[in-house]
């Protein structure tokens, strides 16, 4: 096999597609720090009992392992960061306060998480710990929302789901909370002969509750199924009840409504969402509430927060176009370094070409050009 060739889902970034993805990386992070985040920077690289500090099949599957060779433990290379900030909340920062973080970075998977989709996402988020309402929902849905259209997609779909409704259902029957992952896979892939085989011991209702769950999606008109089928337990009641205000708060975005959508990691407690766009079959951003995550670091929080992938949001956009440059010859003379300095000092791209070197291909437009006269330097326009 050549030595060039990359791993399966494993792809280089080149010039115009790396400058595309570094610009909307520096982009959002701005936007989010508008709206009072701070930027944290976990490691690649932890232990795997604090990289998931609980059960969880899906992160499980996705996490590259390996052995330290300084302490013997079994170390994990991130496949998310959502749990590396809720630490950070829990035990570094230890605020009372509400704390609004944000972070940037790569994590990689063992295995990819959609078609045609790379095993190493830049990840992108912002997290708001502290405060239970739905405030915190509504801000980060928003932020999202915001962040996807800055990233200049649009036609976006939010589709919505709630992780409380199925603890609710399931609240009751402890050996049927025990199967919660099997369940919600079930749910997932809308296996309604496979979910009525699993649950043909469960009691009669809790039976007709998960199956009502299979066929509840569509437009704002299921939450009202959802309380026409379901049983009227308090937390039901309150998840379609955050729901309709989630999808009341979008306004002008295309609302749809899953509750079967579970998608995501199991550390997801609460309203969950997705957001789609045209031209990509996988969800460009996803968010949800995650309240119990930092008990595994000593300390409980409320919390919600989104993520997306740079790599596939801006796969989406147009190729970026050529930047506007100066070329300069080589030298050293002082009238000509000092006017190269002047210029990239304003911010202009100079390029100044080895003797011998013409410019080829690159992602660079040269349309002016410095010339020298007489011991003088000046900028000419190129044709």
């Amino acid at each position: 096999m050549p030595n060039w060739l990359l791993p399966e889902n494993i792809a280089d970034v080149l010039p115009s597609e790396a400058r595309k993805t570094e610009e909307l990386r520096r982009s959002l992070l701005d936007h989010f720090r508008r709206f009072g985040y701070e930027l944290v920077m976990p490691p690649m690289l932890e232990y795997v009992d604090s990289l998931m500090p609980f059960p969880d099949q899906d992160m499980d599957l996705r996490m590259f392992k390996l052995v330290d060779q300084l302490s013997g433990r079994t170390m994990g290379l991130r496949a998310d960061m959502t749990i590396q900030v809720a630490r950070i909340d829990a035990h570094l920062l230890n605020r009372k306060a509400v704390t609004r973080l944000c972070y940037a970075g790569s994590v990689l998977h063992a295995r990819p998480s959609g078609f045609h989709t790379t095993r190493e996402p830049l990840q992108i988020g912002a997290e708001i710990y502290g405060h239970a309402g739905l405030e915190a929902d509504i801000e980060i849905q928003s932020l999202a929302l915001t962040s996807v259209q800055l990233s200049g997609l649009s036609r976006i779909t939010l589709d919505l789901s709630h992780n409380g409704i199925l603890h609710a259902i399931l609240e009751d029957d402890e050996r049927a909370r025990r199967q919660y992952p099997e369940i919600v896979g079930l749910l997932r892939a809308k296996d309604l002969p496979g979910l009525t085989t699993f649950t043909e011991r469960f009691p009669a209702g809790m039976r007709e509750s998960l199956a009502a769950l299979v066929a509840l999606h569509g437009d704002l008109d299921v939450l009202q199924r959802a309380r026409e089928r379901l049983p009227a337990k308090p937390g039901i009641v309150r998840a379609l009840d955050e729901l309709d205000t989630l999808a009341q708060s979008a306004a002008g975005i295309n609302v749809n409504i899953d509750l079967a959508d579970l998608s995501g990691y199991q550390y997801e407690s609460g309203a969950m969402f997705a957001l789609y766009v045209e031209g990509l079959p996988n969800a460009v951003a996803r968010g949800g509430r995650y309240d119990h995550v930092g008990e595994a670091f000593g300390r409980a929080r409320p919390a919600t927060g989104f993520s997306m992938d740079l790599r596939e949001v801006a796969r989406l956009l147009p190729a970026a176009a050529p930047a506007s440059a100066i070329r300069a010859p080589w030298g050293k003379e002082p009238a000509l370094t000092a006017l190269i300095a002047s210029l990239r000092a304003r911010g202009e791209i100079v390029i100044q070409l080895m003797p011998g070197e013409s410019s080829g291909e690159q992602e660079f437009d040269c349309d002016r050009e410095i010339v020298g006269e007489g011991g003088s330097f000046y900028l000419k326009a190129l044709p």
